[in-house]
C-alpha cells in the first residue's frame, strides 16, 4: 500500500532512511500513508452509513452526531500526523537510523502532537522526530509529554533560546549578557530564562561565570551544524 505510485510520499524520491522511518510509523501506529485523505474519509463516512442503515440497530440523533464528530475529528488528527511526519523527512541525515526508534517511543510521540495543527509548531515537532531518528534515545518519553504541554509562545521562545547554542561535546546555550541587544532582540531576557527554568525546559542559576572542568584535550566547536573551530583545552 505504501509503495504504489499514488501514494502521498512518493517512497522513490526520498533516501532510504526517510522509508525506513515511513515504515517504523507505519508499524507502530497502525497507520499508512494512503493515497489521499479523500479515500479514507470516504470509507469512513461509508462505515457509518453501514451502521445507519443496519436495521437491527437504532442510533439515536445524539449518537449520530456523535458519530459525525468522531470522523471529523480523526480526519483532523491524521491530517496533523501525516504532516509532522512529511516535514521530518528533509531533516533525516544520511546515516539515520530510524529502525533503532522504539515502537512505543513513536506512538507515545504522535499520541502527543497529533492534536498540533499550527504549521510552526508542527515544525518543531517534525525535528524532534528527525532528531530522534538520527540519534536514537536523544528524546526521552518525559521529554515528549513536556512538549505536549507547552503553549506555542513558550515553545518558539525555547526553541529561539536554541539557537544560540553551541555544541561542544554537547548543546550549550551561550548566553554572554541577558541585556545585550542580540538576545533582546529576540526576547531572550532575564524574565525569559526564568519563565523557561519554571516551565521545567532549562536549569537557569544567575551566577556571575561558568566553568567546565574536565574537558578532553582537543574539542570540536560546531554551531548551526557547522565546525566553528577546533580548541585545545588548558592545563
Amino acid at each position: 500500500m505504501m509503495g504504489d505510485g499514488n501514494s502521498l510520499i512518493n517512497l522513490g524520491d526520498i533516501s532510504k532512511p526517510a522509508v525506513v522511518l515511513i515504515e517504523k510509523i507505519s508499524d507502530a501506529i497502525g497507520v499508512y500513508f494512503e493515497p489521499n485523505r479523500i479515500r479514507r474519509m470516504a470509507r469512513a463516512e461509508a462505515d457509518a452509513n453501514k451502521i445507519k442503515a443496519l436495521s437491527q440497530i437504532e442510533i439515536t440523533e445524539l449518537q449520530e452526531r456523535a458519530l459525525q464528530r468522531w470522523i471529523f475529528e480523526e480526519g483532523k488528527q491524521q491530517k496533523n500526523i501525516e504532516a509532522i511526519a512529511a516535514k521530518a523527512l528533509p531533516h533525516l541525515d544520511e546515516k539515520a537510523r530510524p529502525d533503532r526508534v522504539e515502537d512505543d517511543w513513536i506512538a507515545n510521540f504522535f499520541d502527543k502532537c497529533r492534536l498540533i495543527s499550527d504549521e510552526q509548531m508542527q515544525e518543531l515537532w517534525a525535528k524532534l522526530l528527525a532528531g530522534e531518528a538520527n540519534s536514537p534515545r536523544s528524546y526521552s518519553k518525559r521529554t515528549i509529554n513536556l512538549l505536549s504541554s507547552l503553549d506555542k509562545a513558550d515553545a518558539l521562545l525555547f526553541n529561539t533560546l536554541c539557537s544560540f547554542g553551541w555544541f561542544l561535546g554537547g548543546i550549550f546555550p551561550l548566553i554572554y549578557d541577558e541585556k545585550h541587544p542580540i538576545y533582546k532582540d529576540y526576547r531572550i531576557d532575564f524574565g525569559a530564562l526564568e519563565h523557561l527554568d519554571d516551565a521545567g525546559l532549562i536549569s537557569f542559576n544567575f551566577t556571575p561565570g561558568y566553568l567546565r572542568l574536565e574537558l578532553p584535550k582537543y574539542i570540536r566547536v560546531f554551531y548551526y551544524g557547522r565546525l566553528r573551530g577546533c580548541l585545545k583545552s588548558i592545563g
